[in-house]
């Protein structure tokens, strides 16, 4: 399993998010595809940037609860 990092998350939903970058980062490829599939819309563009905003503002530990499954940090 690889460590998935909340910086490098954010970063592709920033400047990848329309095309679904951080979706297959995460390990969330249907998402990612359809994401995809609707660019054209400008609604996946939208959706990244507020996903954006959620993860700059999001703790490590919180992201590493949601996405590191394994992650038992403090």
């Amino acid at each position: 399993m690889n460590k998935k990092s909340r910086t490098t998350t954010w970063v592709l939903a920033l400047f990848l998010g329309a095309f679904g970058g951080h979706k297959f980062y995460l390990g969330k490829v249907g998402q990612g595809i359809l994401y995809m599939l609707f660019f054209w819309t400008l609604i996946p563009g939208f959706i990244a940037f507020i996903e954006f905003i959620m993860f700059a503002a999001m703790s490590d530990r919180e992201f590493n609860i949601k996405y590191n499954h394994y992650y038992r940090g403090k």
